[in-house]
């Protein structure tokens, strides 16, 4: 690239400085506000990594768009196109997860968080644990979602609404194999069991394995669409499994891990919400 070659790149700045088009204005706010959200998205979902990738895309179109004279308006629309397909097919788990996370009843709980203490939240969590480990130890089946009032209110009405305050005994009374409301999943919001019997959406995936049961099906699911945690007791064999962003984080969580994962629901998912 010789000297003639910049002089020409800055001439057709120039040009396109002096026959602004306030459409420009639109064109750039839609496509801030796109990067902006986008980025945004793979931050929460834990996909930094993708970032660089994602930026490098972006800067080397434009860089191409601005050095060429032969690509013209219509070859852009198309590569725009093809890079909106690309990101939809990438991303397509956690814009379901942000879309329904944008939906939900965020602040409807607002007040009984922002009051909670830390004996509170320390008390809860023995509760949480010692419910795990005593039907653990019988072989009953649990399934509870831990939430931020991220959850569509169709999942909620399917159950039925508790707003119990959290004890060991009334989560192990719920999932009590003659209870009316044991095959569902239990909803935990804060310092309170909001809802019981609750149906989730089953993982559709086919490399899950075909020995996995409903109750983690359903905790894949849940987390695969919504920024939730949900721990799971397998009535088969007694273990504890926790699951987040559609994975199975900890197949045989042990109490330190059932404590991590409730520390850092309580600590950073639940005071992120009030913040």
């Amino acid at each position: 690239m010789g000297a003639s070659f910049w002089i020409d790149y800055w001439g057709k700045l120039k040009d396109m400085a002096l026959s602004f088009n306030y459409s420009y204005i639109f064109e750039f706010l839609i496509f801030a506000i796109t990067f902006y959200f986008v980025l945004k998205m793979i931050k929460d979902n834990k996909g930094m990594r993708i970032v660089p990738m994602f930026v490098a895309v972006i800067l080397g179109v434009g860089i191409c768009f601005s050095l060429s004279d032969k690509i013209d308006s219509e070859m852009l629309v198309l590569v725009i196109v093809f890079l909106d397909m690309f990101i939809l097919l990438l991303f397509n788990t956690e814009i379901k997860r942000g879309l329904l996370d944008t939906g939900s009843k965020k602040h409807a709980k607002k007040d009984n968080k922002e009051s909670l203490t830390v004996k509170d939240i320390e008390n809860t969590i023995d509760e949480i644990v010692r419910a795990l480990q005593h039907m653990s130890k019988n072989d009953i089946g649990a399934l509870i979602v831990l939430s931020n009032d991220n959850l569509p209110d169709s999942v909620i009405s399917s159950g039925t609404v508790i707003n119990a305050d959290i004890n060991s005994q009334m989560i192990e009374a719920v999932f009590y194999p003659k209870a009316p409301l044991h095959d569902g999943a239990m909803i935990i919001e804060g310092n309170k069991i909001h809802a019981a019997g609750c149906f989730l959406p089953l993982i559709q995936d086919e490399n899950i394995p075909q020995g996995i049961g409903s109750r983690h099906r359903a905790a894949l699911g849940v987390t695969a669409v919504a920024s939730v945690t949900s721990l799971v007791v397998s009535e088969e064999t007694g273990i504890i499994s926790i699951a987040k962003n559609g994975e199975i984080k900890k197949r045989y969580a042990s109490d330190a891990d059932i404590r991590n994962a409730l520390s850092d629901y309580y600590w950073a998912d639940l005071t992120a919400q009030v913040k």
